[in-house]
């Protein structure tokens, strides 16, 4: 069974196919050029649905930018960098075109869909995601399902207020090479400022520990908020591994109160790029299986593979 998943973002487009057990069985990427907006970009679609039309999918699964209303398929807000996107019911689009189904939903809940069907929460009842990279991000996951808030648009943690103000703009990727470059007059990519650190590097020892304040002062909002027992933290920047997630953890730590310590566990996401396919298959899956069964959540509950 192989279903037929696309990431959509603001730069790429990430496309491929993926199996009924979330394997990526193959995967390309395309630039989204979204300034040439909405008709673009189901251009782009129809031109990936040509390439994999003979692989006989079952549906077509999109991870998408922006707010979404996952429940029918239908982008309802966010940043307009594609012009006409907000406001586009994409999953009727698709359905009607291709007469299969489809699925659309926001990339962060798509990333901690894809993370708890097979990445670092997959025994996880409970945990936050954020995603760290141009902005930040955020999904939920409550007693193992999606929550996407009274209007789909829970997680919108980026936004959050910190004291030196909005969240993301202090604690993204792009927050630490601004920074970087306010400091040093240099500009660097994030792997470059993490070199540096690593060899010693004071100013750039300093940059990164004034970025993880920034971080876990929004981090310590979201904990005091969900008292969590997990937070899985992904993006580029994530990357870094052990090294950046034990600073993280001894900053945050020293922020919130010992009842909110305890049992806390913060993890690096597993499943990197593909996570935002993955989670959309799994979503794509969940569809399948409920129109199967009558909508009888607990017949399709163990339907998909693990």
């Amino acid at each position: 069974m192989n279903i037929l998943a696309i990431d959509i973002g603001g730069t790429m487009i990430k496309y491929g196919l993926v199996s009924s057990n979330g394997e990526v069985l193959s995967t390309d990427k395309i630039k989204t050029e979204a300034k040439k907006g909405l008709n673009n970009i189901l251009n782009k679609i129809d031109n990936i649905f040509k390439r994999y039309k003979e692989n006989d999918p079952v549906g077509i699964a999109v991870s998408g930018t922006g707010q979404i209303n996952g429940i029918i398929g239908k982008v309802i807000g966010g940043n307009p960098i594609i012009p006409n996107w907000i406001g586009t019911n994409l999953v009727k689009i698709l359905e009607e075109k291709y007469n299969l189904p489809a699925v659309l939903e926001n990339d962060v809940n798509c990333v901690a869909l894809g993370e708890k069907w097979i990445g670092a929460g997959k025994n996880l009842k409970n945990f936050i995601c954020l995603t760290i990279g141009t902005g930040i991000g955020g999904g939920i996951i409550l007693n193992n399902q999606l929550f996407r808030g009274e209007n789909f648009v829970a997680g919108e943690f980026g936004h959050i207020l910190i004291k030196k103000g909005e969240f993301e703009q202090f604690a993204s990727t792009t927050a630490l090479i601004r920074l970087a470059k306010e400091i040093t007059g240099k500009t660097s990519n994030g792997e470059e400022i993490f070199d540096l650190a690593k060899k010693e590097v004071i100013e750039y020892q300093n940059i990164i520990s004034e970025w993880i304040e920034n971080l876990t002062d929004g981090l310590s909002s979201i904990v005091y908020c969900f008292n969590p027992e997990n937070i899985i933290l992904g993006g580029g920047v994530i990357e870094q591994g052990d090294y950046l997630i034990k600073k993280i953890k001894n900053s945050l730590f020293k922020k919130i109160s010992i009842r909110f310590k305890e049992n806390l566990n913060l993890a690096q996401a597993k499943l990197g790029n593909s996570a935002g396919m993955i989670g959309a298959s799994y979503l794509l899956l969940e569809k399948l299986i409920k129109e199967k069964n009558g909508g009888n959540k607990e017949v399709w509950k163990g339907y998909i593979q693990h």
